[in-house]
């Protein structure tokens, strides 16, 4: 039924702390698992990645505000004349045995967290009022659900009846070695290229608070090695992926123009 959700070739994924090991045990229990961490840091990456190792399907849902519960759960639709059930992703993911990843569930509306309220505690049951079922779920299900907390600075954060069902893995963003070993591998980028990228993404980390929200992550160093491989200058290829799409501050991006700049020399 969800063979299209397979996950065919194992994603790469470099550990920075003790995160698999702790996804693996959460995840063994059937217990829900909450990723914390920045943009672009590697949280859905290490969902793809665990999906793999244990060869289930994974549904993966994009929340946004205008998501309501009938998003995830499902619908009665029109076909050919006939009105039909139609299973949303998070009731997929439940009657089948697949991963359902939540991403960025703080953007959802209230009433799509609370129908994953039953799920994430040892009752694992989907109500489906609309259907009048109450469906278990089956016993690969896992619930995964991310959360960058510097939506916190914008107003928006989980609620403690929300989180404290989930057990949580704060990731961040690798060491310096790390993250150029990444940029390396998933860039194609040469060891002196990652060096100067990573070197900028560190400098743009520490203004965070000092003019930004969040500084360049690892997913925009790898697009910016990838523009690089392919042609373009390092400042090209910064402007594009690193410092246009974070900033439109002119002071902050003259001075991480001028880490590109000193990184170079």
């Amino acid at each position: 039924m969800l063979d299209a959700y397979r996950i065919r070739e194992r994603p790469y994924y470099r550990a920075v702390g003790t995160e698999l090991g702790s996804f693996e045990a959460a995840g063994a229990l059937g217990m829900p698992i909450l990723l914390k961490g920045p943009t672009g840091c590697g949280k859905t990456r290490l969902v793809r990645h665990m999906a793999h190792r244990w060869g289930l399907p994974l549904v993966t849902v994009a929340c946004n505000e205008d998501m309501t519960a009938q998003d995830l759960v499902g619908r009665f639709t029109l076909q050919g004349g006939d009105t039909r059930w139609v299973d949303g992703p998070l009731t997929l993911a439940a009657r089948y045995g697949a991963v359902c990843y939540l991403d960025e569930l703080v953007e959802a509306r209230e009433d799509a967290l609370v129908v994953v309220h039953p799920l994430s505690d040892d009752r694992r049951l989907l109500p489906i009022s609309a259907n009048s079922e109450l469906l278990q779920a089956h016993p690969d299900f896992k619930l995964v659900v991310s959360y960058n907390p510097d939506y916190q600075a914008s107003g928006k954060e989980l609620k403690p009846s929300t989180r404290q069902r989930f057990a949580a893995l704060e990731l961040g963003y690798p060491p310096f070695e790390l993250e150029a070993e990444i940029v390396r591998h998933e860039g194609g980028a040469s060891a002196s290229l990652a060096s100067i990228l990573v070197q900028v993404a560190l400098a743009s980390r520490r203004l965070v608070g000092e003019g930004l929200v969040e500084g360049i992550s690892t997913r925009m160093l790898v697009a910016a090695a990838r523009l690089s491989v392919g042609g373009l200058s390092v400042a090209q290829a910064s402007e594009l992926c690193l410092l246009q799409p974070l900033t439109d501050d002119a002071a902050v991006l003259d001075a991480l123009r001028a880490v590109l700049k000193a990184s170079q020399s």
